[in-house]
């Protein structure tokens, strides 16, 4: 099982030198790969219900620093030398695919084959108010910016006719290094989340317990099932936190084949021992 590390364009971590530092000891410690997160603006008093704490708002200030998911990731890409480095999550029914399929085109080439592309539909109205976009449509959006990106990712010039995005064909270069493309990850902790995961997810990202994550990756197969699709296709992330050897076996042995942690501090004497803590702790000594 493989460990990432998440949140890493949070508040203090987005300042030059911490986030090196951050980047660089996660990937000597044995971390395989760094997770962004994304939100374009933080709408003031939002009455949205953040779906993945018990109070409904997001456990950080409105006005902590909060750095674009992507261009972090570029930093970090020239400063590691074989961490991967994902978005966990990029709300892509905020952005246009062509934007996006350039965007991480670039990431792979900089970083010579190491961008995952996490995306989710977004939960927070007011944002998309503010963009001028219409939340309803979110899900179908993702849906068909997916095969968007994938066919500008693909070979020579390509066209696309759909009801949100149509264009002749275009050419859109460059083209992803990594030989299968770019593996766009599905993020989200409800069954039609898993849904999407199983249609036209690389991968799962539920963020969720032990045992709920078997009950999602059993709505992943059957909906696999339906479709004619190999599960063992989609590789699963889920989050963890600690030192408890047994809650990661109980992770790995519920399916997820890479777990993110949190950050273990804002500092740099925090981020070293708390990585190297964990390395020595889990990362070594998960059989």
């Amino acid at each position: 099982m493989n460990f990432g590390v998440m949140f890493v364009n949070v508040g203090p971590l987005g300042e030059p030198d911490t986030f090196k530092l951050l980047a660089q000891t996660a990937e000597k410690a044995g971390f395989e790969s760094l997770w962004t997160v994304e939100h374009s603006v933080v709408p003031v008093g939002y009455t949205s219900t953040y779906p993945y704490d018990p109070s409904g708002k997001m456990p950080l200030p409105d006005d902590m620093a909060l750095l674009d998911p992507v261009l972090p990731l570029v930093y970090a890409a020239a400063v590691t030398e074989k961490i991967r480095l994902g978005t966990g999550i990029l709300i892509l029914p905020q952005r246009h695919p062509i934007y996006v399929a350039k965007e991480f085109a670039t990431l792979d080439m900089l970083s010579k084959g190491r961008a995952i592309l996490g995306i989710g539909v977004g939960w927070l109205e007011e944002e998309f108010d503010a963009l001028g976009l219409p939340f309803e449509d979110r899900a179908s959006r993702t849906r068909e910016s997916v095969a968007a990106l994938r066919a500008l990712w693909s070979p020579g010039p390509q066209s696309f006719d759909g009801k949100f995005y149509r264009w002749k064909p275009i050419e859109s270069n460059p083209k992803p290094v990594q030989k299968k493309g770019i593996p766009i990850v599905v993020g989200g902790h409800t069954e039609i989340a898993a849904r999407r995961a199983a249609r036209y997810g690389d991968g799962f990202f539920p963020g969720t317990d032990a045992t709920r994550l078997k009950e999602l990756l059993a709505i992943v197969r059957d909906e696999c099932a339906k479709i004619g699709r190999d599960p063992s296709e989609i590789e699963v992330t889920c989050m963890g936190g600690g030192t408890d050897l047994d809650s990661y076996r109980r992770l790995r042995d519920a399916g997820a084949h890479r777990v993110t942690i949190p950050p273990p501090g804002f500092d740099p004497d925090s981020i070293r021992s708390g990585l190297e803590e964990l390395a020595e702790k889990v990362i070594a000594k998960l059989d």
